[in-house]
């Protein structure tokens, strides 16, 4: 029994590090960057940030019983990529700011979803729509953001992305996860 809790942890413990979670003030490091292959195309994509949600949900077959929802900001490290020759603090800081854009749309998901979906009925008629349109949102947002600062390379359209992503997260702080 013993030996199947220790296989249980280690393997646990394994794939809990294959993810980050959004924490304020913790900061993304080029150790995090794990992937070996480079799925990204582009001669100026010096590293790839996977990052995105994951949502849990706690629901009773009563449809007028409260739901909790639990959404949670994750930066993949398997799936993130560098390149080692190229890398340098500015990149990381544009690569931490796809995780911060993720939590910003976090936070708007969990204020849409604390605003419409009370009970399990609620659940079941928004979640999808809402998750749908926030999630189109957020991919748009990322694409805006690589293509407009050519991935972090023109530095004063990167200035005004660290500017509006700093606001959103002021302005959606009490949408945070404690």
């Amino acid at each position: 029994m013993k030996g199947i809790f220790v296989a249980c942890f280690l393997i646990s413990h394994v794939v809990s590090a294959q993810k980050i979670y959004w924490e304020e003030g913790r900061k993304l490091n080029w150790s995090n960057f794990k992937s070996r292959v480079n799925n990204q195309r582009g001669a100026n994509v010096v590293a790839y940030t996977n990052c995105g949600w994951s949502y849990s949900y706690v629901k009773s077959s009563n449809p007028k019983a409260p739901v909790k929802i639990k959404i949670e900001t994750i930066f993949n490290e398997d799936k993130s990529w560098k390149d080692d020759k190229r890398i340098n603090d500015y990149v990381l800081l544009h690569e931490q700011k796809h995780f911060d854009v993720a939590e910003v749309f976090a936070r708007k998901l969990r204020k849409e979803v604390s605003e419409k979906i009370k009970t399990g009925a609620d659940f079941d008629k928004y979640f999808k729509s809402v998750y749908s349109r926030i999630l189109k949102e957020y991919q748009d947002f990322q694409r805006a953001y690589d293509g407009e600062t050519k991935n972090g390379m023109v530095e004063d359209k990167q200035s005004e992305y660290n500017r509006v992503i700093a606001e959103e997260l002021e302005n959606y702080k009490s949408f945070r996860t404690s």
